[in-house]
């Protein structure tokens, strides 16, 4: 019996260090508000209607139709709040979105959901995802890496400014302050966390040690609108200034964070989806994912960077319901002014009027049926893909699966 119970303990002993002589695998995910994630978690039954992304529903939530809570699967996340800068972490769910209070479930998802449930059903070790993101911040100033150097001011919009009387070196002053403000916020919140992992991550044995595997950048949408950085944004090569920061971000991440050549997602930002010729803004559109996606191209970063196109994702059918309600929403500005184009061209129609005209054309040009499949789909603005839980699903699935392709280079 003495003999039989060593056996059973060095067995036992054998298991369990197998179970754990597996390294902590750490994604960071990084980027502006589309990173947060505006989707709220009431349009996640709408995932369950296409019978293409049916099954990825099932993964997000459990047996009782609630978000699932990943067991080996930790997140810490660092984003703005009303009163700054705050950290929501655990284990991952729902609920890591965009955020009022940083440290309290926001009823929302970013990408972080799904991609981290696929990286789940990859590798059974555990599992850490950082991440850093805040609404409307650019990558030419508040995420400019150090090596890009001071921010560049153009000479047409340093001319306009002196055309208004202004103060030009304060402004310069101005800028250089929040110059790179937020990517320090970023490694520094990166570094704190992997120096308490166990914090985080519960399941953490320091002796089997962790990884950096991997880095998602999602952002974009505050420097494609940006005139005064890209004025010629329209003309080919009109974002090329972003295009030489990215790889130089890329270039310091790695370096800051110690990780020579670790795999680099880049989310090319898809807003608007599959773009058609003489639209507005599809030059400016289709310049900037041309800008965004050519660091990939880039012979330094062959095999370990990679960019993923969103558009793919986007969802045509609420974009279609969410052009409609834009006519209605004109319909209800015209109707409170003299326009030559409205019903009511002399601005005379009382508001009882106007109310029921709408109500009877927003029926026309809307309807019932699309306006119930536009609540239970969309939850946000078309700059945050309409706010649509398929799409950030579909996104954050898409980063994973490019990050376990760089993996096996």
């Amino acid at each position: 019996m003495p003999f039989l119970r060593l056996v059973s303990f060095f067995v036992l002993a054998l298991l369990t260090t197998g179970l754990r002589a597996q390294k902590l695998k750490v994604y960071i995910l990084a980027g502006q508000s589309n990173m947060q994630g505006q989707a709220k978690v009431s349009t996640f039954d709408y995932i369950g209607e296409d019978p293409k992304t049916a099954p990825m529903l099932a993964d997000m939530q459990d047996a009782d139709g609630k978000p699932r809570v990943l067991d080996h699967v930790w997140i810490s996340y660092l984003t703005g709040g009303r009163g700054g800068n705050g950290e929501g972490h655990g284990r991952l769910t729902a609920g890591y979105g965009a955020r009022k209070n940083p440290a309290e479930d926001g009823g929302k998802i970013g990408p972080e959901l799904t991609f981290g449930i696929r990286m789940a059903k990859a590798y059974d070790g555990p599992i850490l995802l950082i991440k850093t993101a805040w609404g409307g911040k650019s990558l030419n100033t508040d995420f400019r890496p150090p090596s890009a150097g001071p921010y560049e001011f153009d000479e047409k919009t340093l001319d306009r400014l002196k055309a208004q009387n202004k103060d030009i070196e304060q402004i310069k002053a101005d800028r250089a302050a929040k110059t790179g403000r937020y990517y320090r916020f970023m490694i520094d919140h990166v570094k704190h966390v992997l120096s308490d992992i166990e914090r985080y991550c519960p399941d953490y044995h320091p002796d089997d040690g962790y990884e950096i595997s991997g880095f998602v950048w999602f952002q974009g949408w505050n420097d494609m609108v940006d005139r005064g950085t890209y004025p010629d944004r329209d003309k080919p090569g009109g974002y090329a200034r972003y295009s030489r920061c990215l790889a130089h971000f890329i270039r310091d991440v790695r370096k800051d964070l110690n990780v020579p050549g670790m795999p680099f997602v880049i989310g090319v930002m898809g807003v608007n989806g599959r773009l058609k010729p003489g639209e507005r803004y599809t030059k400016t559109h289709s310049n900037f994912r041309a800008a965004m996606a050519a660091p990939a191209s880039m012979p330094e970063f062959k095999g370990n960077v990679v960019a993923v196109q969103t558009a793919p994702y986007w969802d045509e059918k609420l974009a279609e319901i969410a052009n409609k309600m834009g006519k209605v929403r004109n319909m209800a500005r015209m109707l409170r002014t003299k326009n030559k184009n409205a019903p009511n061209r002399d601005g005379t129609m009382s508001r009882e009027k106007q109310r029921a005209y709408l109500e009877k054309y927003r029926a026309e040009v809307v309807g019932a049926d699309d306006e119930a499949t536009y609540k239970r789909g969309a939850s946000n603005a078309a700059y945050h893909y309409l706010g649509c839980a398929k799409t950030m699903a579909g996104i954050g699935n898409a980063f994973a699966e490019a990050i376990l392709g760089l993996e096996k280079h």
